[in-house]
């Protein structure tokens, strides 16, 4: 099957769909950019679909190549057949390729190698056919001692060693070994010796027993974790039912039926010893590694579905808001933003222990928001956050005129940018953590605007995601970066190199470039200005124009998702509704009284027409929701302060397939179980909530010395309904009643695959 037709069958579209959309990527056009303008080639495709048709399409063409590399490789060995040629270029997937490939794969002599050396190979084939002859007999005949081969029983092992490998590459056989014993292996793991306390944390898999394929990502991964640090050994072991299954098998495929006699006997246990010595610790190692593409895959995905979420997080807005970076013993770090996030301002406060310098605290802030007319206070959720609030908390009772709202945000990372080298430029006078203080000010103003600075995986809102392959989680948050990006659309005349840098066409040099021509020359006034930008060409114009906005602009279109391929066409309607384009923009009632169809041709497809009506009624509209903040409970400042039974907000911090995290203020997160979530069943958290989003819990355990809280969003006075989240509303087809971890907060913990 041809690449494109394989892509297609996979996706449930249409075979042209694909091929329209791999001759776009082969130009060199970005997943935004095709999915969002050129949906009349491609029929629509949606940026997932996009994303999963490039990310088979690199992995088919690297499964090509490595077809023609064996096919020359084999060929080289003049061993190439017609009929294996074709099972190679027919291989679906670099298991089953690589299982043909195995025979003829260059290796270090083996044990089977150095047997055929001493000529051993007569032996083993006479062997195979089941000879009557006693197979010490058969084997004299071969004893050579300047072959190393100095007895019967010597040239039987090497015949033996001949025969188990010439078993273990027949390629049918091992892809069905390796897919029934993914079916009924179990996988196991054992506490190493005198590694209890060491490995405390891993104490649920001391003695740990399940089915491999069942085996959540969670799970495996902190399974793996322990035997990387040598504290766990890992075993896939069968069932006693299931051991004589593979030498049925290997007899099967090899249409061997051993006699009972000497030489039959002799076949049945050298079938045996190939499954015990080689399939088994071979296709062991397979499913293992299976087992973790699997995990990594779905932590992978877990972790870029939270980082969407959190990148789409609803803005505060263009307000000038005062940043505060808590501590204790070094004070609370302080710095002060304009509207476009400048920095105005920064200092330091010493109101919490030792200095305990409150009033002063309070008035430094009070004239701070007076002076620079701060509408916001953004608090880090570190340490001595929640005393930090109770300080603006009581800034806005005492100075009401202020009009001041403070609000709790996460400063995952922004450590991490304090110290990068995109902020010693921006701010090469500036310590670290004052630093730290305007990254914490900007992500309430606008969270994906300031945490495209940060690398993805040092947010904090992904599973194990140091255990897993870097190189594909780096694509994948790379991905999400820049379809969140595109989705929003960028102000070039405020945005940042990293920002701008996430824009379909743009890289770093042509984004540092536009900034650098926007201090040189001043705010673009519009997008044709792009095309004076150095080493900005065509193609990139192309890409990236319509995911730039330009605020208060020559041309009102520059402000909106309106591509200028397009502009001819809001003329073309405005013609023939006797107006000028600027009454268009904003007019819903007019708009939707408008036929696409009227304005199609073969220029300006269906999907364009539709879209840019679309766009002419919220022209640059955020698709990010409103924003709302959480209100803590106050004294509820340390998990000493929580009781079972307490009714408290908070707010998503982080989704996994055994539930949700949500930060109540009081420095350690709590999880609210996947069973804990709804009255119904949900086989998928993120069905109910997001990263970001605001729920009501209540607290049902709290263990101190192990630092966990366990959650619930039940509705206590309802059997069936969901409670209520903010941003998300759905519903769910009745299904069977979720399981419940029974017992203590561990085994609840337990049941959740968390370690202590």
């Amino acid at each position: 099957m041809q690449v494109a037709q394989l892509i297609a069958h996979e996706l449930q579209v249409r075979p042209q769909q694909v091929e329209a959309t791999i001759k776009l990527l082969d130009e060199g056009a970005t997943v935004p950019f095709i999915a969002r303008y050129r949906k009349e080639i491609t029929g629509a495709l949606d940026d997932s679909q996009l994303r999963q048709l490039s990310q088979r399409l690199g992995y088919l063409r690297e499964l090509n190549n490595r077809q023609q590399t064996i096919i020359n490789s084999i060929r080289e060995q003049d061993k190439l057949t017609p009929s294996l040629e074709q099972q190679i270029l027919s291989s679906d997937s670099k298991s089953a390729l690589e299982d043909l490939y195995l025979p003829y794969r260059p290796k270090r002599r083996t044990k089977a190698q150095k047997a055929r050396e001493a000529g051993l190979e007569p032996l083993a084939q006479q062997l195979l056919k089941g000879s009557h002859d006693n197979p010490l007999s058969l084997a004299r005949p071969f004893i050579d001692s300047d072959k190393g081969v100095d007895s019967s029983e010597q040239a039987l092992d090497g015949a033996r060693n001949i025969l188990i490998e010439q078993f273990a590459e027949q390629a049918e056989l091992v892809g069905k070994l390796r897919e029934w014993f993914w079916s009924r292996g179990q996988l196991r793991s054992k506490l190493v010796k005198s590694k209890e306390q060491e490995g405390i944390k891993f104490r649920d898999y001391f003695d740990y027993n399940e089915a491999i394929r069942k085996v959540p990502s969670h799970r495996a991964l902190a399974l793996m974790r322990g035997n990387k640090e040598g504290i766990l050994r890992l075993q896939l072991a069968l069932e006693d039912a299931d051991i004589q299954y593979p030498a049925e098998q290997i007899r099967r495929v090899h249409r061997l039926n051993p006699s009972q006699n000497s030489a039959g006997l002799w076949l049945s246990e050298t079938i045996s010893q190939c499954w015990k010595q080689k399939l088994q610790s071979q296709l062991e190692s397979d499913l293992l590694k299976r087992l973790r593409e699997h995990a990594d895959a779905e932590a992978i995905r877990v972790f870029g579905r939270n980082l969407h979420d959190l990148l789409l997080a609803a803005p505060a807005g263009p307000r000038a808001t005062i940043g505060l970076d808590p501590g204790l013993r070094t004070g609370v770090k302080v710095a002060v933003v304009d509207n476009t996030g400048k920095l105005l301002a920064h200092c330091a406060i010493y109101p919490h222990a030792p200095k305990k310098q409150w009033d002063q605290a309070l008035a430094t802030l009070a004239k701070l928001a007076q002076t620079h007319h701060a509408e916001l206070i953004s608090i880090g959720n570190g340490t001595a956050s929640r005393e930090t609030e109770q300080l603006a908390k009581e800034l806005i009772a005492k100075y009401p005129q202020l009009d001041l709202t403070a609000v709790m945000v996460s400063e995952a990372g922004a450590s991490i940018y304090s110290a990068s080298e995109q902020a010693a430029n921006e701010f090469p006078d500036l310590d670290v953590t004052i630093r730290g203080a305007v990254s914490i000010a900007r992500r309430l103003q606008d969270p994906l605007a300031e945490l495209v600075k940060i690398e993805p995986k040092a947010i904090g809102v992904g599973q194990y995601q140091h255990d897993v392959d870097q190189n594909q989680l780096g694509d994948q948050l790379n991905a999400v970066v820049e379809d969140c990006v595109n989705s929003v659309g960028v102000d070039i005349n405020t945005a940042s190199v990293e920002l701008l840098t996430q824009v379909a066409g743009l890289n770093t040099t042509t984004a540092r470039n536009i900034v650098h021509f926007r201090d040189e020359t001043g705010r673009f006034c519009n997008r044709n200005q792009l095309k004076k930008v150095p080493r900005l060409g065509p193609k990139a114009f192309e890409q990236c124009a319509g995911f730039l906005r330009i605020r208060s602009g020559d041309n009102p279109l520059d402000n909106s998702a309106v591509h200028p391929e397009s502009y001819a066409l809001v003329k073309q309607i405005a013609t023939a509704l006797n107006c000028k384009q600027d009454a268009l923009i904003g007019a819903s009632e007019r708009l939707q009284q408008i036929d696409p169809q009227q304005f199609v041709s073969d220029r300006f497809g269906h999907y364009t027409v539709k879209d840019v009506l679309q766009e002419l009624e919220k022209p640059g509209r955020d698709p990010r929701p409103e924003f709302r903040t959480a209100q803590f409970s106050d004294g509820i400042e340390t998990m000493k302060d929580l009781e079972p039974g307490m009714k408290l907000e908070g707010v998503v911090t982080n989704v996994t397939n055994f539930g949700a995290f949500v930060d109540i203020g009081v420095h350690q997160d709590g999880l609210v179980h996947i069973s804990q979530l709804a009255n119904r069943f949900i086989k998928d958290p993120h069905e109910l909530v997001k990263a970001g989003d605001i729920v009501q819990v209540r607290v049902t355990e709290v263990d101190i010395q192990r630092k966990r809280i366990a959650l619930s969003m039940k509705n206590e006075s309802a059997t069936a309904t969901p409670p209520h989240t903010e941003n998300r509303s759905k519903t769910n087809k009745s299904a069977p009643k979720q399981s419940q971890p029974k017992g203590s907060l561990a085994d609840k913990f337990r049941a959740a695959g968390w370690k202590s």
